[in-house]
C-alpha cells in the first residue's frame, strides 16, 4: 500500500506548481509592501509635489508596483504556474479593468463637460 501511495505522489510532480515561498520570501514581500506604502504616505503628508495631479500619478505608480509585489511574493504568480494559464487570466483581467476604468472616466468627464449648464465658478458667484 505504501508503494502505491509513493507512486501516486511521484506521478503528480510538483514542478508545475510554481515556487513555494520561504520565510525569507514572505519577509521580503512584506518589507517591500511597507516601503511602497510609506513612500506615498510621505509624499502626501510632506506635500512633496505642489501639483496634486502629479502626486496622484506618483501614488498610482507606487500602487501598480505594489500590486506586482503582492502577486509575485504572496500569490506566487509567474509564467510557469499552471502552464502560464494563471498569468494569461491575470492579463485578461487587467485589460478588462483598464478598459472599464478608462471608459468610466471618459464617460464621466464628458457627462460633466456636456451636461453642466454653467461652470462651477459662475455658480459660486450666483446670489
Amino acid at each position: 500500500m505504501t508503494d502505491h501511495h509513493h507512486d501516486h505522489d511521484h506521478a503528480h510532480g510538483h514542478a508545475d506548481e510554481g515556487s513555494h515561498s520561504t520565510l525569507k520570501g514572505y519577509a521580503t514581500g512584506f518589507l517591500l509592501s511597507v516601503v511602497l506604502t510609506a513612500i506615498p504616505f510621505w509624499l502626501v503628508m510632506g506635500k512633496v509635489f505642489a501639483n496634486p495631479q502629479q502626486t496622484a500619478l506618483v501614488i498610482l505608480a507606487f500602487a501598480a508596483v505594489q500590486m506586482v509585489v503582492h502577486m509575485v511574493y504572496f500569490l506566487h504568480m509567474n509564467a510557469k504556474v499552471e502552464g502560464g494559464w494563471s498569468m494569461l487570466a491575470m492579463i485578461f483581467t487587467l485589460v478588462l479593468v483598464v478598459i472599464t476604468l478608462s471608459g468610466s472616466m471618459w464617460v464621466m468627464y464628458h457627462l460633466n463637460h456636456n451636461m453642466m449648464p454653467t461652470p462651477v465658478q459662475q455658480m459660486r458667484d450666483m446670489p
